[in-house]
């Protein structure tokens, strides 16, 4: 079930999304997605994120940050979780910057801010329903961007330097983003990795393996077509990087039930 943000939030957040597990999962491919999760552990049921061999139990509250290693995914029968997706070019309003420290994390809340995400996590849980959760994380969200009213002009500028990005290129050319955008490549590097949480051909990367993740779990494409569709130079290409971000070859992931097994899944494309 996804429910979309307040008018306020909505050039920030993309939606809240309830997730019950239905069926124990074991060790499954977690793809990544470009975007920031927040991850309330509404049930108490158990999670578990394996990102570069190292297992990380879900908390009360979870900061999921850019991936870009092969992940796992672990979760028991009857967990809930209810996600607040984030635009990747927004989470520095919301989390302190800068964002490269959550990259390839799965981060407790409450090691970052202890009485804060306590107090946030209790009035969620004093919710009966989940519109009223929502309503909380809203106000959470409201408070946070008010107070970083500051940081609005630089995620404007990130925001704008990715849709020009997409706009015209299926491969990252940082030369032609500079002088477009009368930056310096060096301020351009530095604004991604401060408030995206990854360089810009890093998130080049993952916004192309997710559009071509889509074909490849959606369509009957061929993968040689699917790759020089979205900019790979050949198929063997594709696959390294396929395999870079998932551990496994397309045609695994094709082959396999994944795509029907749970909508926690980060199988979504990135939209501007």
């Amino acid at each position: 079930m996804q429910i979309l943000p307040s008018a306020s939030l909505a050039p920030f957040i993309k939606n809240y999304t309830i997730v019950t597990i239905e069926k124990d999962l074991d060790n499954e491919v977690f793809y990544p997605s470009g975007y920031v999760d927040l991850i309330i552990n509404i049930s108490g049921g158990f999670a578990a994120t394996i990102i570069n061999g190292k297992q990380n139990d879900t908390p009360a509250i979870e900061l999921l940050g850019h991936l870009t290693l092969p992940t796992r995914l672990s979760v028991a029968k009857g967990t809930s979780v209810l996600i607040a997706r984030i635009y990747p070019y927004a989470s520095a309003l919301f989390f302190s910057d800068p964002l490269s420290e959550f990259t390839n994390y799965a981060t407790d809340m409450y090691d970052v801010a202890l009485g804060e995400n306590r107090d946030l996590y209790d009035q969620i849980m004093e919710k009966n329903d989940l519109l009223s959760k929502i309503s909380v994380l809203e106000t959470y969200f409201l408070q946070k961007l008010k107070k970083n009213e500051t940081r609005l002009k630089k995620v404007s500028i990130v925001q704008n330097l990715s849709q020009e990005l997409f706009r015209h290129h299926k491969q990252l050319d940082l030369p032609f983003l500079a002088h477009h955008s009368g930056l310096s490549e060096r301020y351009i590097q530095k604004l991604y990795l401060s408030n995206i949480g990854i360089s810009p051909a890093a998130f080049t990367s993952v916004v192309r393996f997710n559009k071509s993740l889509d074909l490849v779990l959606n369509t009957t494409e061929s993968l040689t077509t699917i790759a020089y569709d979205n900019g790979y130079y050949d198929q063997a290409h594709f696959i390294k990087e396929f395999k870079k971000f998932t551990g496994i070859t397309p045609s695994a992931s094709r082959n396999s039930m994944l795509k029907n097994d749970t909508n926690l899944q980060h199988a979504v494309n990135i939209g501007f």
